[in-house]
């Protein structure tokens, strides 16, 4: 996920939000915050009937609300209503939840928390590490996540150097670099381990992060010798940066004759055994 967007979590439930820079602010997905509060089986259908229950609400939602760009249910980036703080406060208070209390407190955490991380940016990743703990990974999964957040924003950053946009360009030369090293695009990858709108690289075993890491990181020391210009130049870098992991992990399934690219997803690898002893297992998917 990029910078600006992120996943957030109350009560272990997932809010999908969006940092404002230019107006330092953030943006809640609506939809996922209506969903906690109403916990409701047809959210969508419960806005509607909220709305029209509430004539100001209704008459106002155009100004509440802003149509940014998330990642959806299918995996992809598309636009959804998001509001923010000061909307959501607006909106929440035409849902009779008990949650209600908990989550405006939760709302001024977070940003309150965005403020400690601009003046502290070690922060951000100590709260990520709260989050990955409470999702149930182990410390020495979480320390490579976290090492392989940095490897890729030094990778983007050297794309933007290289004059590659943001958003489709980065995509396509993420989907050449997958590709060469674990012999799958994103899509292909992302099938296999039966995911959809999941983060790849939080399904990732051990080895397939530091595998994925070398391929980004090899391809941003290559990128900085050759200095590509142009996406088919910045392609062929990505692919080579790939091949240069692509040889690690052949090397690395002859000498243990089992595969580093499996079907195994989050749920699987941490189970109820705990994600250090299933990712020693010798199930081979």
């Amino acid at each position: 996920m990029d910078k600006a967007n992120k996943v957030q979590l109350f009560q272990k439930q997932e809010v999908r939000t969006h940092w404002d820079e230019e107006n330092e602010k953030w943006y809640f997905s609506v939809i996922d915050i209506v969903q906690i509060l109403s916990e409701s089986k047809d959210v969508k259908q419960y806005i509607k009937k909220m709305r029209s229950r509430n004539p100001e609400l209704n008459f106002n939602w155009g100004t509440i609300c802003t149509p940014l760009e998330m990642i959806a249910a299918d995996g992809k980036k598309r636009k959804i209503q998001a509001a923010d703080t000061e909307g959501i406060l607006r909106i929440i208070q035409s849902i009779p939840s008990k949650k209600a209390e908990p989550f405006k407190l939760w709302l001024a955490k977070v940003g309150a928390e965005r403020i400690e991380e601009t003046e502290d940016p070690e922060l951000a990743f100590d709260r990520a590490m709260e989050t990955y703990l409470a999702k149930g990974y182990s410390k020495e999964w979480i320390n490579q996540r976290l090492k392989s957040i940095e490897v890729r924003k030094e990778l983007t950053d050297e794309w933007q150097t290289r004059g590659m946009k943001k958003g489709l360009e980065y995509a396509i030369l993420t989907n050449e670099l997958t590709k060469a090293w674990a012999g799958k695009d994103i899509k292909e990858y992302k099938k296999l381990k039966g995911l959809k709108k999941e983060n790849l690289r939080d399904n990732m075993s051990n080895l397939e992060l530091v595998l994925n890491m070398l391929a980004e990181a090899s391809t941003t020391e290559i990128s900085k010798e050759k200095e590509p210009k142009g996406l088919a130049s910045n392609k062929d870098i990505a692919r080579k940066g790939g091949n240069a992991s692509k040889q690690a992990r052949l090397e690395i399934e002859k000498q243990t004759g089992k595969s580093i690219v499996t079907g195994k997803n989050a749920d699987k690898l941490l189970g109820k055994s705990g994600y250090k002893k299933l990712e020693s297992s010798n199930e081979d998917e």
